[in-house]
């Protein structure tokens, strides 16, 4: 009997079926190149990469650097031993961030069970959204946030893991303000007041990004003062608030910083919490970086009047080195108000009829659809070393602020911007060509420029990686941060040595 229903590829080039009847990817191929790939990046990240005697850095400029790495994307594709050389490239001419004089950045160093999480996560490519998807990853979640939350002093409440401390901070106040105006999901901004965010003078420039992306407007963000050592002055706060409700706007939103990001300061966390009972406003803490002072009984009264906040936020991928990104926002709320605030309870993925308890479908919490998994690597780090673990890297880390404090006051050149309150360490080098010279007309100026060509002439040469930035009226300082878990004392030794020898002929 004839057939029916004739395959419409019948009588055509059979490697047209072949194709479509083989996978498109060699698998075999893959895992080779996928195998030779992983001993690139052990040799040349894992191993150079954190080596001493190593460089932070191979700097190119950009041109050059664009050809070495032959960036053309093309038509076809090229063969695996050219794909291993472009491999090769990338991990030679990036930045060794896990080189224990990588000091640029308030992340740094690595820990190798939260690398292996992170390998875990990206080959699962995992996300985060129902339970049915991420079964595990939904229920460790949950365990991370509630440990975060306990270190805090919460025994219940809410959280989600956030694509970076800026975001941590976003969400806090769009919750903020709907908890405030529940009407604003639906009926925009056009009903509501003129809303007033408080924030410090030293505070993240994410709270001027925030309010400007969710339509608060810049102009709406009131900076309070801040004292000597860059810490909000809460007497400051309340005059603000006060003023700002004299003029026909609705204060809602405080965000207090524990650890400010250049000079590391805490505000008064009990005394704000004070001023924000007293006006019924959120208060909310950017604890991006100090957040992690909570595992140590040495430090953690520098976080005294945490549990009295609204949120947290709170970035384990600094101090604790969990590896980028791995931040939380933490909620003291009950009310499931992340839910309440940004579910648009979209049928094709949150369906309530499901086989299996639909609030383990977190989803919904999130402003993101695709959601990466970041507890995995925190929590593997966790079970690993466990709290104490946590507790002797922050101890540590402080240790060698204090160790590297006190051989700069045994220096010439080496002026402190301050004592530190935290490991960041801010000071100004002082060539021998302007010392003694403070009362010239021209010597701020001078001063502005010697960090610039120190930074300038140690990436150059590759052996370590500082910042440095002007705050206010004060020019040009460094500000080196030691926490990594690579960092020795023959590091912050090798540190002074190297910034004397690059500024001596200033």
């Amino acid at each position: 009997m004839a057939n029916m229903f004739p395959d419409p590829l019948e009588g055509q080039d059979s490697g047209i079926l072949r194709d479509l009847n083989e996978p498109l990817v060699d698998h075999t191929e893959g895992q080779l190149f996928l195998n030779d790939a992983f001993k690139i990046i052990m040799e040349e990240v894992l191993c150079k990469g954190t080596d001493v005697n190593q460089k932070v850095c191979e700097w190119k400029e950009p041109e050059e650097l664009a050809l070495l790495l032959d960036l053309e994307l093309r038509e076809t594709g090229e063969p695996s031993h050219r794909l291993l050389q472009r491999v090769k490239d990338v991990a030679k001419y990036s930045i060794k961030t896990s080189h224990p004089r990588f000091l640029n950045q308030q992340f740094a160093g690595v820990d190798y069970h939260s690398l292996a999480g992170r390998f875990l996560t990206e080959a699962l490519n995992t996300n985060l959204f129902t339970y049915e998807v991420a079964p595990v990853f939904v229920l460790m979640e949950t365990e991370v946030l509630r440990g975060l939350r306990q270190m805090i002093g919460w025994t219940e409440g809410d959280g989600l893991f956030c694509p970076g401390g800026s975001a941590s901070n976003m969400y806090a106040m769009n919750l903020a303000r709907y908890q405030r105006f529940p009407e604003v999901k639906s009926k925009g901004l056009c009903g509501l007041p003129r809303l007033n965010i408080f924030t410090s003078s030293e505070s993240h420039y994410s709270v001027q990004k925030g309010a400007a992306f969710l339509g608060i407007g810049t102009d709406n963000v009131i900076i309070v003062q801040v004292d000597e050592r860059g810490r909000m002055i809460p007497d400051d706060l309340d005059e603000k608030i006060k003023l700002a409700q004299s003029q026909g706007a609705v204060p809602f939103f405080v965000s207090c910083m524990s650890g400010t990001t250049v000079r590391g300061a805490f505000d008064p966390l009990d005394r704000i919490a004070d001023v924000c009972e007293k006006h019924k406003l959120w208060m909310h803490i950017d604890a991006a970086w100090g957040g992690s002072v909570l595992f140590s009984k040495q430090h953690s009264h520098l976080m005294k009047g945490v549990h009295r906040a609204n949120s947290v936020a709170w970035n384990p991928h600094k101090m604790l080195a969990a590896g980028l990104q791995c931040s939380a926002l933490l909620l003291q709320d009950t009310t499931n108000l992340l839910k309440k605030c940004h579910s648009a309870n979209a049928t094709y993925l949150f369906q309530q009829d499901k086989f299996y308890d639909v609030n383990l479908d977190v989803g919904d919490k999130s402003v993101q659809c695709s959601r990466k998994v970041d507890c995995l690597k925190l929590w593997l780090m966790w079970k690993a070393v466990g709290s104490i673990g946590f507790t002797e890297r922050v101890d540590k880390a402080f240790s060698h602020a204090r160790y590297l404090v006190e051989q700069m006051k045994k220096r010439e050149g080496f002026h402190l911007l301050h004592e530190p309150e935290f490991v960041n360490v801010c000071f100004w080098f002082v060539p021998p060509s302007m010392r003694g010279k403070e009362g010239d007309a021209d010597y701020q100026d001078r001063l502005a420029k010697v960090a610039p060509v120190i930074k300038e002439r140690m990436i150059k040469q590759g052996t370590m990686m500082v910042g440095y930035q002007p705050l206010g009226n004060k020019v040009n300082f460094f500000r080196v941060v030691v926490f990594s878990p690579q960092l020795s004392q023959k590091d912050m030794d090798f540190f002074i040595d190297e910034i004397e020898r690059l500024g001596i002929d200033l």
